[in-house]
Protein backbone atom coordinates (compact mmCIF):
# COMPACT_ATOMS: atom_id res chain seq x y z
CA UNK A 1 0.00 0.00 0.00
CA UNK A 2 1.17 3.51 -0.85
CA UNK A 3 0.11 6.00 1.82
CA UNK A 4 -0.16 8.75 -0.76
CA UNK A 5 -2.32 6.62 -3.03
CA UNK A 6 -4.64 5.81 -0.16
CA UNK A 7 -5.21 9.43 0.81
CA UNK A 8 -5.38 10.46 -2.84
CA UNK A 9 -8.43 8.23 -2.99
CA UNK A 10 -9.88 10.12 -0.04
CA UNK A 11 -9.32 13.42 -1.89
CA UNK A 12 -11.08 12.06 -4.99
CA UNK A 13 -13.97 10.87 -2.83
CA UNK A 14 -14.30 14.40 -1.42
CA UNK A 15 -14.30 15.81 -4.96
CA UNK A 16 -16.97 13.31 -5.93
CA UNK A 17 -19.09 14.60 -3.05
CA UNK A 18 -18.64 18.17 -4.33
CA UNK A 19 -19.83 16.99 -7.74
CA UNK A 20 -22.83 15.33 -6.13
CA UNK A 21 -23.61 18.58 -4.28
CA UNK A 22 -23.41 20.55 -7.52
CA UNK A 23 -20.39 22.59 -6.41
CA UNK A 24 -18.21 21.09 -9.15
CA UNK A 25 -19.55 20.06 -12.60
CA UNK A 26 -19.99 16.30 -12.92
CA UNK A 27 -17.85 16.20 -16.08
CA UNK A 28 -14.91 18.09 -14.54
CA UNK A 29 -11.68 16.15 -15.04
CA UNK A 30 -9.77 15.01 -11.97
CA UNK A 31 -6.67 13.91 -13.95
CA UNK A 32 -4.56 16.85 -12.78
CA UNK A 33 -5.28 16.37 -9.09
CA UNK A 34 -2.15 15.33 -7.19
CA UNK A 35 -1.26 14.54 -3.61
CA UNK A 36 2.28 14.82 -2.32
CA UNK A 37 4.38 15.83 0.64
CA UNK A 38 4.80 19.57 1.29
CA UNK A 39 8.34 20.86 0.82
CA UNK A 40 8.27 22.15 4.39
CA UNK A 41 7.22 19.42 6.91
CA UNK A 42 5.90 22.19 9.16
CA UNK A 43 3.04 22.63 6.67
CA UNK A 44 1.74 19.12 7.25
CA UNK A 45 2.17 15.59 5.98
CA UNK A 46 0.25 15.82 2.69
CA UNK A 47 -0.73 18.55 0.24
CA UNK A 48 -3.19 18.53 -2.64
CA UNK A 49 -3.84 20.92 -5.54
CA UNK A 50 -7.45 19.75 -5.96
CA UNK A 51 -8.97 23.19 -5.40
CA UNK A 52 -6.54 24.78 -7.86
CA UNK A 53 -7.37 22.20 -10.55
CA UNK A 54 -11.15 22.38 -10.13
CA UNK A 55 -11.54 26.13 -9.55
CA UNK A 56 -11.98 27.01 -13.23
CA UNK A 57 -14.66 24.40 -14.10
CA UNK A 58 -16.41 25.19 -10.78
CA UNK A 59 -16.23 28.94 -11.56
CA UNK A 60 -15.02 29.61 -8.03
CA UNK A 61 -11.88 31.12 -6.56
CA UNK A 62 -9.49 28.34 -5.51
CA UNK A 63 -9.58 29.34 -1.85
CA UNK A 64 -13.38 29.35 -1.85
CA UNK A 65 -13.42 25.86 -3.31
CA UNK A 66 -10.73 24.79 -0.84
CA UNK A 67 -13.01 25.88 2.01
CA UNK A 68 -15.65 23.46 0.72
CA UNK A 69 -13.07 20.67 0.57
CA UNK A 70 -11.72 21.12 4.09
CA UNK A 71 -14.63 19.62 6.10
CA UNK A 72 -14.94 16.70 3.68
CA UNK A 73 -11.26 15.84 4.01
CA UNK A 74 -11.24 16.34 7.78
CA UNK A 75 -13.82 13.58 8.15
CA UNK A 76 -11.16 10.88 7.79
CA UNK A 77 -10.40 9.40 11.24
CA UNK A 78 -6.65 9.50 10.61
CA UNK A 79 -6.58 13.21 9.72
CA UNK A 80 -5.68 15.63 12.52
CA UNK A 81 -6.32 18.90 10.66
CA UNK A 82 -6.71 20.42 7.20
CA UNK A 83 -5.39 23.90 6.32
CA UNK A 84 -5.56 26.15 3.29
CA UNK A 85 -2.29 27.62 2.10
CA UNK A 86 -1.35 30.22 -0.50
CA UNK A 87 -3.76 30.64 -3.41
CA UNK A 88 -5.66 27.45 -2.64
CA UNK A 89 -3.42 24.51 -1.79
CA UNK A 90 -4.81 22.22 0.89
CA UNK A 91 -2.39 20.86 3.51
CA UNK A 92 -3.25 17.80 5.56
CA UNK A 93 -1.74 16.80 8.90
CA UNK A 94 -2.20 13.18 9.94
CA UNK A 95 -2.76 12.01 13.50
CA UNK A 96 0.18 10.57 15.36
CA UNK A 97 -1.79 7.33 15.75
CA UNK A 98 -1.59 6.78 11.98
CA UNK A 99 2.17 6.33 11.72
CA UNK A 100 2.49 3.00 13.58
CA UNK A 101 0.39 1.45 10.80
CA UNK A 102 3.00 2.52 8.25
CA UNK A 103 5.84 0.99 10.28
CA UNK A 104 3.79 -2.17 10.74
CA UNK A 105 3.24 -2.35 6.97
CA UNK A 106 6.99 -2.06 6.28
CA UNK A 107 7.74 -4.87 8.71
CA UNK A 108 5.00 -7.18 7.47
CA UNK A 109 5.74 -6.70 3.78
CA UNK A 110 9.47 -7.08 4.14
CA UNK A 111 11.16 -7.33 0.73
CA UNK A 112 7.84 -6.64 -0.99
CA UNK A 113 7.58 -3.15 0.54
CA UNK A 114 7.73 -0.47 -2.11
CA UNK A 115 7.34 -2.89 -5.00
CA UNK A 116 4.79 -1.66 -7.48
CA UNK A 117 2.48 -3.08 -10.13
CA UNK A 118 2.39 0.08 -12.26
CA UNK A 119 4.38 -1.70 -14.96
CA UNK A 120 1.60 -4.28 -15.36
CA UNK A 121 4.11 -6.69 -16.84
CA UNK A 122 4.71 -4.46 -19.88
CA UNK A 123 7.72 -5.52 -21.94
CA UNK A 124 10.42 -2.83 -21.87
CA UNK A 125 13.70 -2.98 -23.74
CA UNK A 126 16.53 -1.10 -22.03
CA UNK A 127 19.57 -0.79 -24.28
CA UNK A 128 22.67 0.52 -22.56
CA UNK A 129 26.44 0.61 -22.90
CA UNK A 130 26.48 -0.51 -26.58
CA UNK A 131 30.05 0.72 -26.89
CA UNK A 132 31.98 -0.07 -30.05
CA UNK A 133 33.66 -3.44 -29.41
CA UNK A 134 37.11 -2.06 -30.11
CA UNK A 135 38.61 -1.89 -26.63
CA UNK A 136 37.98 -1.88 -22.89
CA UNK A 137 35.18 0.08 -21.26
CA UNK A 138 36.23 3.61 -20.35
CA UNK A 139 34.86 5.72 -17.53
CA UNK A 140 32.31 7.39 -19.83
CA UNK A 141 30.87 3.98 -20.69
CA UNK A 142 30.89 3.27 -16.95
CA UNK A 143 28.31 5.95 -16.22
CA UNK A 144 25.95 4.79 -18.95
CA UNK A 145 26.41 1.17 -17.88
CA UNK A 146 25.55 1.89 -14.24
CA UNK A 147 22.66 4.17 -15.14
CA UNK A 148 21.14 1.68 -17.58
CA UNK A 149 21.52 -1.22 -15.18
CA UNK A 150 19.99 0.68 -12.26
CA UNK A 151 17.13 1.85 -14.48
CA UNK A 152 16.47 -1.75 -15.51
CA UNK A 153 16.46 -2.78 -11.83
CA UNK A 154 14.08 0.06 -11.01
CA UNK A 155 11.65 -0.81 -13.78
CA UNK A 156 11.64 -4.47 -12.77
CA UNK A 157 10.97 -3.42 -9.15
CA UNK A 158 8.02 -1.38 -10.42
CA UNK A 159 6.45 -4.31 -12.24
CA UNK A 160 7.80 -4.10 -15.80
CA UNK A 161 9.11 -7.06 -17.79
CA UNK A 162 12.60 -5.78 -18.57
CA UNK A 163 15.06 -6.97 -21.21
CA UNK A 164 18.61 -5.65 -20.88
CA UNK A 165 20.24 -5.30 -24.27
CA UNK A 166 23.64 -4.44 -25.73
CA UNK A 167 23.84 -3.40 -29.39
CA UNK A 168 27.13 -4.61 -30.85
CA UNK A 169 28.37 -2.22 -33.56
CA UNK A 170 30.28 -4.91 -35.45
CA UNK A 171 29.54 -3.85 -39.03
CA UNK A 172 31.26 -0.48 -39.38
CA UNK A 173 34.70 0.64 -40.46
CA UNK A 174 35.90 0.73 -36.84
CA UNK A 175 35.93 -3.09 -36.60
CA UNK A 176 38.20 -3.27 -39.63
CA UNK A 177 40.51 -0.82 -37.87
CA UNK A 178 40.34 -3.15 -34.87
CA UNK A 179 41.32 -6.11 -37.08
CA UNK A 180 44.28 -4.26 -38.57
CA UNK A 181 45.40 -3.20 -35.08
CA UNK A 182 45.14 -6.81 -33.88
CA UNK A 183 47.06 -8.01 -36.94
CA UNK A 184 49.87 -5.65 -35.97
CA UNK A 185 49.96 -7.23 -32.50
CA UNK A 186 49.91 -10.65 -34.18
CA UNK A 187 53.06 -9.70 -36.08
CA UNK A 188 54.56 -8.44 -32.82
CA UNK A 189 53.79 -11.78 -31.15
CA UNK A 190 55.65 -13.52 -33.98
CA UNK A 191 58.74 -11.43 -33.20
CA UNK A 192 58.40 -8.66 -35.79
CA UNK A 193 59.51 -5.17 -34.80
CA UNK A 194 56.32 -3.19 -35.38
CA UNK A 195 57.76 0.15 -34.20
CA UNK A 196 55.36 2.94 -33.27
CA UNK A 197 51.65 2.17 -33.69
CA UNK A 198 50.62 3.96 -36.92
CA UNK A 199 48.16 6.86 -36.72
CA UNK A 200 44.60 5.60 -37.05
CA UNK A 201 45.14 2.23 -35.36
CA UNK A 202 44.32 1.40 -31.73
CA UNK A 203 47.50 1.80 -29.62
CA UNK A 204 46.39 0.16 -26.35
CA UNK A 205 48.19 -2.86 -24.95
CA UNK A 206 44.89 -4.70 -24.51
CA UNK A 207 45.29 -6.10 -28.04
CA UNK A 208 48.55 -7.90 -27.21
CA UNK A 209 46.73 -11.02 -25.89
CA UNK A 210 44.71 -11.11 -29.10
CA UNK A 211 47.91 -11.03 -31.13
CA UNK A 212 49.40 -13.84 -29.06
CA UNK A 213 46.23 -15.93 -29.46
CA UNK A 214 46.30 -15.43 -33.24
CA UNK A 215 49.96 -16.42 -33.36
CA UNK A 216 49.24 -19.53 -31.32
CA UNK A 217 46.30 -20.57 -33.51
CA UNK A 218 47.66 -19.67 -36.95
CA UNK A 219 51.43 -19.56 -36.69
CA UNK A 220 52.78 -17.48 -39.58
CA UNK A 221 50.14 -18.53 -42.10
CA UNK A 222 48.22 -15.24 -41.92
CA UNK A 223 51.31 -13.41 -43.13
CA UNK A 224 51.07 -15.24 -46.46
CA UNK A 225 47.44 -14.25 -47.02
CA UNK A 226 46.21 -11.11 -48.76
CA UNK A 227 44.34 -8.72 -46.49
CA UNK A 228 40.98 -9.69 -48.01
CA UNK A 229 41.50 -13.21 -46.63
CA UNK A 230 43.04 -12.55 -43.21
CA UNK A 231 40.91 -9.52 -42.36
CA UNK A 232 37.64 -11.42 -41.63
CA UNK A 233 39.53 -14.08 -39.66
CA UNK A 234 41.33 -11.55 -37.51
CA UNK A 235 38.23 -9.38 -37.20
CA UNK A 236 36.14 -12.26 -35.84
CA UNK A 237 38.85 -13.27 -33.38
CA UNK A 238 39.36 -9.69 -32.22
CA UNK A 239 35.63 -9.06 -31.85
CA UNK A 240 35.19 -12.22 -29.80
CA UNK A 241 38.06 -11.21 -27.53
CA UNK A 242 36.82 -7.64 -27.16
CA UNK A 243 33.29 -8.71 -26.27
CA UNK A 244 34.66 -11.17 -23.70
CA UNK A 245 36.75 -8.33 -22.22
CA UNK A 246 33.74 -5.99 -22.20
CA UNK A 247 31.56 -8.57 -20.46
CA UNK A 248 34.32 -9.15 -17.89
CA UNK A 249 34.70 -5.41 -17.32
CA UNK A 250 30.96 -4.99 -16.83
CA UNK A 251 30.85 -7.99 -14.49
CA UNK A 252 33.16 -6.03 -12.18
CA UNK A 253 30.13 -3.80 -11.60
CA UNK A 254 27.74 -6.78 -11.54
CA UNK A 255 26.27 -5.72 -14.89
CA UNK A 256 25.02 -8.45 -17.21
CA UNK A 257 22.88 -8.20 -20.33
CA UNK A 258 20.15 -10.55 -21.50
CA UNK A 259 20.78 -9.90 -25.19
CA UNK A 260 23.84 -9.00 -27.27
CA UNK A 261 22.44 -7.95 -30.63
CA UNK A 262 24.86 -7.96 -33.57
CA UNK A 263 24.56 -5.15 -36.11
CA UNK A 264 26.17 -7.45 -38.68
CA UNK A 265 23.37 -10.00 -38.18
CA UNK A 266 20.91 -7.66 -39.89
CA UNK A 267 22.71 -8.02 -43.21
CA UNK A 268 24.29 -11.46 -42.77
CA UNK A 269 21.29 -13.29 -44.22
CA UNK A 270 18.26 -11.37 -45.31
CA UNK A 271 18.90 -7.66 -45.47
CA UNK A 272 16.78 -6.19 -42.67
CA UNK A 273 18.13 -2.71 -43.36
CA UNK A 274 16.94 -2.86 -46.98
CA UNK A 275 13.55 -4.17 -45.81
CA UNK A 276 13.25 -1.29 -43.35
CA UNK A 277 14.10 1.29 -46.02
CA UNK A 278 11.54 -0.35 -48.32
CA UNK A 279 8.93 -0.11 -45.59
CA UNK A 280 9.63 3.60 -45.16
CA UNK A 281 9.53 4.05 -48.92
CA UNK A 282 6.09 2.40 -49.07
CA UNK A 283 4.87 5.02 -46.60
CA UNK A 284 6.17 7.80 -48.84
CA UNK A 285 8.86 8.73 -46.34
CA UNK A 286 11.93 8.10 -48.50
CA UNK A 287 12.93 10.09 -51.57
CA UNK A 288 15.97 11.00 -53.65
CA UNK A 289 17.25 14.51 -53.19
CA UNK A 290 20.03 16.82 -52.05
CA UNK A 291 20.75 18.10 -48.58
CA UNK A 292 21.72 21.72 -47.95
CA UNK A 293 25.20 22.21 -46.45
CA UNK A 294 25.24 22.51 -42.64
CA UNK A 295 25.13 25.99 -41.19
CA UNK A 296 28.11 26.93 -39.09
CA UNK A 297 29.36 23.45 -38.24
CA UNK A 298 30.55 20.24 -39.86
CA UNK A 299 28.00 17.45 -40.35
CA UNK A 300 29.26 13.96 -41.13
CA UNK A 301 25.95 13.09 -42.81
CA UNK A 302 26.22 15.84 -45.41
CA UNK A 303 27.30 15.02 -48.97
CA UNK A 304 26.67 17.30 -51.94
CA UNK A 305 25.02 14.72 -54.16
CA UNK A 306 21.69 13.11 -55.01
CA UNK A 307 21.03 10.56 -52.28
CA UNK A 308 18.35 8.51 -50.60
CA UNK A 309 16.79 10.56 -47.79
CA UNK A 310 14.31 9.90 -44.99
CA UNK A 311 11.72 12.63 -44.41
CA UNK A 312 12.79 13.12 -40.79
CA UNK A 313 11.75 16.79 -40.89
CA UNK A 314 8.11 15.68 -41.05
CA UNK A 315 8.51 14.20 -37.57
CA UNK A 316 10.26 17.05 -35.78
CA UNK A 317 13.87 16.63 -36.92
CA UNK A 318 15.61 19.75 -38.22
CA UNK A 319 16.33 18.23 -41.65
CA UNK A 320 15.91 15.05 -43.67
CA UNK A 321 18.50 12.30 -43.18
CA UNK A 322 20.55 10.15 -45.62
CA UNK A 323 20.21 6.37 -45.57
CA UNK A 324 22.90 5.23 -48.01
CA UNK A 325 26.51 6.44 -48.34
CA UNK A 326 28.24 7.27 -51.61
CA UNK A 327 29.92 3.83 -51.64
CA UNK A 328 26.55 2.09 -51.42
CA UNK A 329 26.88 1.06 -47.76
CA UNK A 330 24.25 2.00 -45.22
CA UNK A 331 24.62 4.99 -42.93
CA UNK A 332 24.74 4.40 -39.19
CA UNK A 333 21.30 5.96 -39.06
CA UNK A 334 19.83 3.42 -41.51
CA UNK A 335 21.25 0.51 -39.48
CA UNK A 336 19.95 2.04 -36.24
CA UNK A 337 16.47 2.41 -37.73
CA UNK A 338 16.44 -1.25 -38.75
CA UNK A 339 17.70 -2.29 -35.32
CA UNK A 340 14.94 -0.43 -33.50
CA UNK A 341 12.36 -1.78 -35.92
CA UNK A 342 13.68 -5.24 -35.08
CA UNK A 343 12.99 -4.49 -31.40
CA UNK A 344 9.42 -3.58 -32.34
CA UNK A 345 8.99 -6.84 -34.23
CA UNK A 346 10.27 -8.69 -31.18
CA UNK A 347 7.31 -7.30 -29.25
CA UNK A 348 8.71 -4.18 -27.60
CA UNK A 349 6.45 -1.15 -27.67
CA UNK A 350 8.42 0.63 -24.98
CA UNK A 351 12.13 1.18 -25.61
CA UNK A 352 14.74 3.06 -23.61
CA UNK A 353 18.18 3.83 -25.03
CA UNK A 354 21.05 5.11 -22.89
CA UNK A 355 23.42 7.19 -25.02
CA UNK A 356 26.52 9.28 -24.50
CA UNK A 357 26.43 13.05 -24.72
CA UNK A 358 27.97 13.04 -28.21
CA UNK A 359 24.86 11.33 -29.60
CA UNK A 360 22.30 13.85 -28.37
CA UNK A 361 21.80 15.23 -31.87
CA UNK A 362 20.53 11.87 -33.13
CA UNK A 363 17.55 11.66 -30.77
CA UNK A 364 14.92 13.44 -32.86
CA UNK A 365 15.72 11.58 -36.07
CA UNK A 366 15.62 8.17 -34.38
CA UNK A 367 12.35 8.92 -32.63
CA UNK A 368 10.97 10.21 -35.94
CA UNK A 369 11.93 7.05 -37.81
CA UNK A 370 10.50 4.73 -35.17
CA UNK A 371 7.30 6.73 -35.01
CA UNK A 372 6.96 6.44 -38.78
CA UNK A 373 7.77 2.73 -38.97
CA UNK A 374 5.41 1.71 -36.16
CA UNK A 375 2.61 4.16 -36.95
CA UNK A 376 3.17 5.67 -33.52
CA UNK A 377 2.75 2.37 -31.67
CA UNK A 378 6.26 2.33 -30.21
CA UNK A 379 7.76 4.81 -27.78
CA UNK A 380 11.48 5.53 -27.62
CA UNK A 381 12.92 7.40 -24.64
CA UNK A 382 16.58 8.30 -25.02
CA UNK A 383 18.47 9.07 -21.83
CA UNK A 384 21.71 11.00 -22.27
CA UNK A 385 24.58 10.45 -19.85
CA UNK A 386 26.86 13.44 -19.67
CA UNK A 387 30.62 13.32 -19.34
CA UNK A 388 32.51 12.11 -16.29
CA UNK A 389 35.60 14.03 -15.21
CA UNK A 390 38.05 12.12 -13.05
CA UNK A 391 40.06 13.67 -10.24
CA UNK A 392 42.39 12.46 -7.54
CA UNK A 393 42.44 14.90 -4.61
CA UNK A 394 41.23 17.66 -6.96
CA UNK A 395 43.91 16.90 -9.59
CA UNK A 396 42.65 15.72 -13.01
CA UNK A 397 43.30 12.08 -13.96
CA UNK A 398 43.95 11.82 -17.68
CA UNK A 399 45.14 8.48 -19.00
CA UNK A 400 45.42 4.73 -18.55
CA UNK A 401 48.55 2.84 -19.60
CA UNK A 402 46.52 -0.23 -20.47
CA UNK A 403 44.09 1.61 -22.75
CA UNK A 404 46.59 4.05 -24.17
CA UNK A 405 44.28 7.05 -24.40
CA UNK A 406 41.70 6.95 -21.60
CA UNK A 407 40.95 5.73 -18.06
CA UNK A 408 39.21 2.37 -18.13
CA UNK A 409 36.22 1.22 -16.15
CA UNK A 410 38.35 -1.52 -14.62
CA UNK A 411 40.95 1.05 -13.47
CA UNK A 412 38.27 2.89 -11.54
CA UNK A 413 36.63 -0.19 -10.01
CA UNK A 414 39.96 -1.73 -9.05
CA UNK A 415 40.94 1.42 -7.16
CA UNK A 416 37.77 2.27 -5.22
CA UNK A 417 35.45 -0.74 -5.51
CA UNK A 418 32.15 -1.35 -7.26
CA UNK A 419 29.84 0.15 -4.61
CA UNK A 420 31.32 3.69 -4.62
CA UNK A 421 31.44 3.68 -8.41
CA UNK A 422 27.83 2.63 -8.82
CA UNK A 423 26.42 4.91 -6.13
CA UNK A 424 28.34 8.00 -7.18
CA UNK A 425 27.48 7.48 -10.85
CA UNK A 426 23.83 7.61 -9.76
CA UNK A 427 24.07 10.39 -7.18
CA UNK A 428 23.64 12.98 -9.88
CA UNK A 429 21.04 13.29 -12.63
CA UNK A 430 22.22 11.49 -15.76
CA UNK A 431 22.12 14.57 -18.01
CA UNK A 432 24.34 16.65 -15.69
CA UNK A 433 28.16 16.49 -15.86
CA UNK A 434 29.76 14.43 -13.09
CA UNK A 435 33.03 15.02 -11.25
CA UNK A 436 34.36 11.79 -9.73
CA UNK A 437 37.19 12.20 -7.23
CA UNK A 438 38.94 8.98 -6.19
CA UNK A 439 39.86 10.47 -2.82
CA UNK A 440 36.43 11.83 -1.95
CA UNK A 441 34.46 8.68 -2.80
CA UNK A 442 36.51 6.67 -0.30
CA UNK A 443 36.58 9.11 2.61
CA UNK A 444 34.44 8.30 5.63
CA UNK A 445 32.32 11.39 6.08
CA UNK A 446 28.83 12.73 5.50
CA UNK A 447 30.19 14.49 2.42
CA UNK A 448 30.65 11.06 0.82
CA UNK A 449 27.06 9.92 0.06
CA UNK A 450 27.87 6.25 -0.49
CA UNK A 451 29.68 6.01 2.86
CA UNK A 452 26.86 7.89 4.60
CA UNK A 453 24.21 5.48 3.29
CA UNK A 454 26.32 2.34 3.78
CA UNK A 455 27.13 3.47 7.31
CA UNK A 456 23.43 3.81 8.12
CA UNK A 457 22.79 0.24 6.95
CA UNK A 458 25.81 -1.07 8.86
CA UNK A 459 24.70 0.82 11.99
CA UNK A 460 21.24 -0.72 11.77
CA UNK A 461 22.77 -4.18 11.40
CA UNK A 462 24.98 -3.49 14.43
CA UNK A 463 21.94 -2.59 16.54
CA UNK A 464 20.19 -5.80 15.51
CA UNK A 465 23.27 -7.84 16.47
CA UNK A 466 23.49 -6.09 19.84
CA UNK A 467 19.81 -6.70 20.53
CA UNK A 468 20.24 -10.38 19.72
CA UNK A 469 22.99 -10.54 22.35
CA UNK A 470 21.02 -8.58 24.97
CA UNK A 471 17.77 -10.48 24.40
CA UNK A 472 18.69 -13.86 22.87
CA UNK A 473 15.06 -15.04 22.87
CA UNK A 474 13.67 -11.91 21.19
CA UNK A 475 12.24 -12.65 17.72
CA UNK A 476 13.61 -10.10 15.25
CA UNK A 477 11.72 -11.13 12.12
CA UNK A 478 9.38 -8.58 10.57
CA UNK A 479 6.11 -10.26 11.50
CA UNK A 480 7.14 -10.60 15.16
CA UNK A 481 8.33 -7.00 15.40
CA UNK A 482 5.12 -5.80 13.73
CA UNK A 483 3.25 -7.04 16.81
CA UNK A 484 5.31 -4.81 19.11
CA UNK A 485 3.77 -1.80 20.84
CA UNK A 486 4.66 0.61 18.06
CA UNK A 487 2.43 3.30 19.58
CA UNK A 488 5.22 3.92 22.07
CA UNK A 489 7.26 5.59 19.31
CA UNK A 490 6.27 9.19 19.99
CA UNK A 491 9.41 11.29 19.62
CA UNK A 492 9.39 13.60 16.60
CA UNK A 493 12.65 12.10 15.28
CA UNK A 494 11.06 8.64 15.37
CA UNK A 495 7.93 9.85 13.57
CA UNK A 496 10.06 11.70 11.00
CA UNK A 497 11.82 8.43 10.18
CA UNK A 498 8.47 6.65 9.72
CA UNK A 499 7.25 9.50 7.50
CA UNK A 500 10.33 8.90 5.38
CA UNK A 501 9.43 5.20 5.16
CA UNK A 502 6.01 6.17 3.82
CA UNK A 503 7.59 8.03 0.90
CA UNK A 504 9.50 5.03 -0.46
CA UNK A 505 6.73 3.44 -2.59
CA UNK A 506 5.90 6.82 -4.08
CA UNK A 507 9.55 7.59 -4.83
CA UNK A 508 9.91 4.21 -6.57
CA UNK A 509 6.88 4.78 -8.79
CA UNK A 510 7.82 8.36 -9.64
CA UNK A 511 11.41 7.36 -10.43
CA UNK A 512 10.27 4.46 -12.61
CA UNK A 513 7.78 6.59 -14.55
CA UNK A 514 10.37 9.34 -15.11
CA UNK A 515 13.19 6.84 -15.85
CA UNK A 516 15.32 8.55 -13.18
CA UNK A 517 17.08 6.13 -10.80
CA UNK A 518 18.99 9.00 -9.19
CA UNK A 519 15.82 9.72 -7.20
CA UNK A 520 16.39 6.49 -5.29
CA UNK A 521 19.95 7.55 -4.42
CA UNK A 522 18.70 10.93 -3.16
CA UNK A 523 15.97 9.25 -1.10
CA UNK A 524 18.46 6.86 0.51
CA UNK A 525 20.71 9.73 1.52
CA UNK A 526 17.77 11.48 3.20
CA UNK A 527 16.69 8.26 4.91
CA UNK A 528 20.22 7.70 6.16
CA UNK A 529 20.26 11.27 7.48
CA UNK A 530 17.04 10.69 9.44
CA UNK A 531 18.42 7.49 10.93
CA UNK A 532 21.78 9.00 11.87
CA UNK A 533 19.89 11.91 13.42
CA UNK A 534 17.84 9.55 15.60
CA UNK A 535 20.99 7.69 16.59
CA UNK A 536 22.67 10.92 17.67
CA UNK A 537 19.62 12.02 19.71
CA UNK A 538 19.84 8.70 21.54
CA UNK A 539 23.40 9.54 22.58
CA UNK A 540 22.17 12.73 24.25
CA UNK A 541 18.79 11.44 25.47
CA UNK A 542 19.03 7.97 27.06
CA UNK A 543 15.25 7.47 26.78
CA UNK A 544 15.62 7.41 22.96
CA UNK A 545 18.25 4.68 22.86
CA UNK A 546 17.35 1.56 20.98
CA UNK A 547 18.14 -0.99 23.68
CA UNK A 548 16.61 -0.79 27.19
CA UNK A 549 17.65 -3.72 29.37
CA UNK A 550 14.86 -2.94 31.83
CA UNK A 551 12.11 -2.47 29.24
CA UNK A 552 11.84 -5.36 26.81
CA UNK A 553 8.73 -4.06 25.03
CA UNK A 554 10.14 -0.60 24.43
CA UNK A 555 13.25 -2.28 23.03
CA UNK A 556 11.03 -4.29 20.65
CA UNK A 557 9.36 -1.08 19.46
CA UNK A 558 12.65 0.70 18.88
CA UNK A 559 14.18 -2.33 17.20
CA UNK A 560 11.18 -2.46 14.88
CA UNK A 561 12.14 1.02 13.72
CA UNK A 562 15.75 -0.04 13.17
CA UNK A 563 14.76 -3.21 11.31
CA UNK A 564 12.49 -1.23 8.98
CA UNK A 565 15.27 1.25 8.29
CA UNK A 566 17.68 -1.56 7.49
CA UNK A 567 15.13 -3.21 5.18
CA UNK A 568 14.37 -0.09 3.14
CA UNK A 569 18.05 0.86 2.84
CA UNK A 570 18.77 -2.64 1.55
CA UNK A 571 15.88 -2.48 -0.93
CA UNK A 572 16.97 0.90 -2.26
CA UNK A 573 20.61 -0.10 -2.53
CA UNK A 574 19.48 -3.26 -4.31
CA UNK A 575 17.71 -1.16 -6.95
CA UNK A 576 20.92 0.82 -7.47
CA UNK A 577 22.91 -2.41 -7.65
CA UNK A 578 24.99 -1.46 -4.61
CA UNK A 579 25.83 -4.09 -2.01
CA UNK A 580 24.38 -3.28 1.42
CA UNK A 581 27.28 -3.92 3.79
CA UNK A 582 26.70 -5.23 7.31
CA UNK A 583 29.93 -3.89 8.79
CA UNK A 584 32.31 -1.07 7.91
CA UNK A 585 36.01 -1.42 8.60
Amino acid sequence: MDVFTGFHGHVLAAVQQLKHDGVVPKDASVDGISLGAPKDPAHGDLATNAAMVLAKPAKLAPRVLAERLVPLLASDPYIEKVDIAGPGFVNITLKQTFWPSVLRMVLEQGEAFGRSAIGKGEAVNVEYVSANPTGPMHVGHCRGAVFGDALANLLAFAGYDVTREYYVNDAGAQVDVLARSAFLRYREALGDDIGEIPEGLYPGEYLKPVGKSLAGNHGRELLDMPEAEWLPLVRNAALKAMLAMIEADLAQLDIRHDVFFSERSMTGGKDEVAETIADLKSKGLVYEGRLPPPKGKADEDWEDRIQLLFRASEFGDDQDRPLVKADGSYTYFAADIAYHFDKFRRGFRSMIDVWGADHAGHIKRMQAALKALTDGQADLDVKICQLVRLFRANEPVKMSKRAGTFVTLRDVVDEVGAAPVRFMMLYRKNDAPLDFDFAKVTEQSRDNPVFYVQYAHARACSVLRNVAEAFPDLALDGESLARAGLERLEDESELALIRRFAQFPRVVEAAAQAHEPHRIAFYLYDLAGDFHGLWNRGKDLPQLRFIHQSDRELTRSRVALVAATQRILALGLGILGVQAVHELH
